[in-house]
């Protein structure tokens, strides 16, 4: 062995030290980009590390811990070179930041960037804001995904004055779901289920025609590809990178709709469930791209298959038990989950353009193709907004069926748990009301994105949930991208719900109008 490969793994040796915890990973002789040099882990190995870090989150470690964890690990790994540091706008886009590893260690109090260039932040005459790592989601990244030597976490925007800013629904998210835990010890668990469709071409949807609609990638559904079908192989290689990312995938599988495809994993805390959303869909993406596909989020990409959707299953959890199972309750569930499932019930209509955000969100809630449009709860039936799945004294949750996958995953969970805790936080009197949801004819959410924008609007419940601030601005941006799609849609996917779409726009195809 010659003394270059004896050094080089004497230092993926790496001691993890914070100040209540410390660990080693195991000895590991990483595999190095030749012309750079940089780190380049195994999947086996990110997955131990990256398992690791989520177990210390569980264990609800503090920011100081995860803060002197993470700063030794960068000083003492010298084939890291950069940070990607994350953050989601008011629509939910993820924006990343690479730092250099060197300028990070000496300037993380101090990161800024230009907040008006970011939809829905700051004006142009204050447009500096903060970004803050959040220490707990660093996470060991796969190299030939994200490039090698790069490792990641998220930001929490701040002001000027170092005040959280409030269009940021990850930092209101982050301190509701603190605020839980500290004053009742409630641990929200949150898994989705986030569909997809893989496209033939790079940039699909920025190149949308919409004469010739998009191409499918592969003709397969529901449970019957062949094992080296496009489709099969792209879930494959998407399995590989969530279980490398510590995503603990139960089951993967191609969708009803051809080209479709979905992955379902176990849950984790709510924060770090949305985190997840977003690292999923852009892992999807650039393996996607890696294909010459592109993998797309827009609820109804094509019309005459079905959507897709990003089912969120849901439970609390308190000093350790599962407060949602009952074991001689309705469908196994306690009454605290009734009333939390009837508060999000109740707030239906005034949810829904959080949940379903986009023009083209509208053309799912079809019900001729499984469209999970009823306001009310069933065990069965798959086009209720809410569904009870089985469930044991763990497993016991409710699935919210009507989001789609183009959501802000932080704000859509800010505001879900809001308008559950509504439901368990009322009164007898109160929830009685609230329990007439449950009248003959069943109300149906709304069919297009104007009158979800008017029922948002008037929404009393919205008013208290959002500052009147984001509440304008989140109006602003979806009448914006409104009035940029003919108001009745038809039977064909127009080019102004994929182009200005807030997941797929630009600047050139913003100006294209």
């Amino acid at each position: 062995m010659t003394t270059s490969t004896t050094l080089l793994r004497e230092k993926s040796s790496i001691k993890l030290t914070g100040k209540e915890h410390e660990f080693k990973l195991p000895p590991q002789t990483p595999r190095f980009d030749e012309s750079t040099r940089f780190l380049e882990l195994s999947y086996g190995e990110l997955e131990k590390r990256n398992l690791e870090l989520k177990k210390l989150r569980g264990e609800k470690k503090s920011q100081e811990f995860f803060k002197d964890l993470v700063l030794n690990v960068l000083k003492s790994e010298p084939m890291v070179k950069a940070v990607t540091l994350c953050f989601s706008d008011l629509e939910g886009k993820l924006h990343m930041l690479d730092y250099n590893k060197k300028y990070l260690l000496e300037s993380y109090e101090n990161l800024t960037f230009d907040g008006s260039s970011i939809k829905g932040f700051t004006p142009q005459n204050c447009s500096d804001l903060r970004l803050h790592p959040d220490w707990t989601s660093f996470r060991w990244l796969p190299a030939d995904v994200f490039g090698a030597g790069k490792v990641l976490m998220f930001g929490n925007v701040f002001n000027q004055e170092g005040s959280p800013y409030n269009g940021d629904y990850r930092s209101n998210l982050m301190l509701l779901a603190e605020e839980l835990y500290k004053e009742q010890k409630i641990v929200v668990h949150v898994a989705p289920e986030i569909e997809g469709f893989i496209l033939k071409g790079e940039n699909a949807e920025q190149h949308f025609d919409e004469r010739a609609g998009f191409e499918l990638a592969s003709e397969g559904g529901y449970f019957n590809v062949l094992p080296q079908d496009q489709l099969r192989k792209f879930i494959d290689r998407l399995a590989e990178a969530t279980r490398a990312l510590a995503f603990e995938n139960e089951k993967d599988h191609p969708e009803v709709a051809p080209s479709q495809f979905e992955m379902n994993y176990k849950y984790t805390d709510i924060l770090h469930a949305a985190d997840q959303v977003q690292l999923y869909k852009v892992i999807a993406r650039q393996i996607a791209k890696n294909f010459g596909f592109t993998a797309c989020f827009l609820p109804k990409p094509t019309m005459k298959i079905n959507g897709s959707g990003m089912h969120t299953n849901i439970s609390l959890n308190q000093n350790g038990e599962n407060i949602f199972y009952d074991a001689k309750g309705k469908f196994n569930l306690s009454q605290k989950a009734h009333d939390f499932f009837t508060g999000i019930l109740y707030h239906a209509n005034d949810i829904c353009l959080a949940l379903n955000p986009s023009v083209n969100a509208y053309r799912r809630l079809d019900p001729k193709f499984e469209a999970p449009n009823e306001i009310k709860m069933s065990a069965n039936d798959r086009g209720s907004m809410i569904r009870i799945p089985l469930g044991n004294k763990r497993s016991a949750r409710i699935e919210i069926r009507s989001i789609a996958p183009d959501a802000n995953p932080y704000l859509t969970f800010f505001i879900i748990l809001k308008a559950g805790l509504n439901g368990l936080d009322a009164d007898e009197k109160t929830l009685q009301n609230y329990y007439h949801i449950y009248s003959k004819p069943v109300k149906k959410l709304p069919n297009n994105i104007y009158q979800a924008i008017n029922l948002f609007k008037r929404s009393e419940f919205i008013k208290k949930t959002m500052t009147k601030e984001n509440r304008e601005k989140y109006i602003h941006l979806k009448e914006n991208s409104a009035a940029r799609c003919p108001r009745d849609l038809g039977t064909r996917v127009k080019a102004g719900e994929v182009w200005y779409h807030h997941e797929v726009t630009n600047q050139v195809l913003w100006n294209r109008f």
